[in-house]
């Protein structure tokens, strides 16, 4: 049985919840930021299945998909201020996708207190394995490209931007752990641009997110408050380390991440 915030107050370990909760705050926008990522495909799974192994009161879906929602809000702005002085940020591809995006993961956030929860943990999947698929197809060339030299579809940005927006919306998180894939095997960005121009798609796409998950009256105040301050102190660190790693352990890292989640999910799934 999940428990309501106020519930959970009144308990014994709420303080190593919170600290817990940081951990996990910090630990995903370090490498939200290494990847371009809003951070909720980390979170996500974390927030969701180890606070009842651990002994303390469980978050249900749509608890842990709000406060991912905000979480990721903050994360990407605190990245993308850090990236703000690169060169690797596409400025058409960011004003093209995210316009798109923020109305998709508008529809996506609100309409989500619709679905059951099994729903949501089969959405998170299928969306999280369309990206594991894409990643092995990405493009590596010409990563050194400045953004300027960078062509793309607008069209087909566009409209796959509102499709990610939409589902992403649903599972409360930003959509740049599927953007970046789309990004660099359908748009043929390379994978550093994809990376920084992500951050502010993200941005972007949350918004909308946040308030359908505020208009669904379903985030909790202090594990939120925790997860935006482990967000704005690590994220930055997550950017300065991503541009002195070789993009090719970049994208491992991210395929292995996106495959670890869909074995937490499909688990998760086959056992409820």
């Amino acid at each position: 049985m999940y428990c309501s915030q106020s519930e959970d107050l009144n308990k014994e370990g709420e303080v190593g919840l919170i600290f817990f909760i940081f951990v996990i705050g910090f630990l995903g926008s370090l490498i939200s930021g290494m990847l371009g990522i809003g951070g909720a495909i980390i979170n996500y799974p974390l927030l969701l299945y180890i606070p009842p192994l651990l002994g303390f009161s469980s978050f249900s879906p749509q608890e842990v998909t709000a406060m991912s929602s905000v979480q990721v809000f903050f994360t990407t702005l605190a990245a993308m201020v850090s990236f703000r002085k690169g060169e690797y940020i596409h400025k058409s591809l960011v004003a093209t996708m995210g316009t798109f995006m923020i109305t998709g993961s508008f529809l996506g956030g609100f309409g989500s207190k619709l679905l059951p929860e099994e729903a949501i943990n089969i959405t998170y999947t299928m969306l999280t394995i369309m990206a594991v698929i894409l990643m092995f197809g990405s493009n590596q060339q010409n990563e050194h490209e400045n953004d300027r030299k960078v062509q793309f579809n607008k069209k087909l940005a566009g409209s796959l931007a509102f499709l990610i927006g939409g589902v992403s919306g649903i599972v409360g998180a930003g959509g740049a752990f599927i953007a970046v894939p789309v990004m660099t095997s359908i748009l043929k960005i390379p994978m550093r641009t994809a990376i920084a121009s992500s951050l502010v798609i993200t941005f972007i796409s949350s918004i909308g997110s946040v308030i359908g998950k505020l208009m669904g009256d379903d985030i909790l105040l202090i594990p939120t408050i925790t997860l935006i301050t482990a967000s704005i102190i690590s994220a930055p660190l997550g950017t300065m380390l991503s541009r002195h790693i070789h993009v090719k352990i970049l994208k491992g890292i991210l395929t292995f991440l996106l495959m670890v989640s869909i074995l937490q999910i499909s688990l998760s799934i086959f056992n409820s």
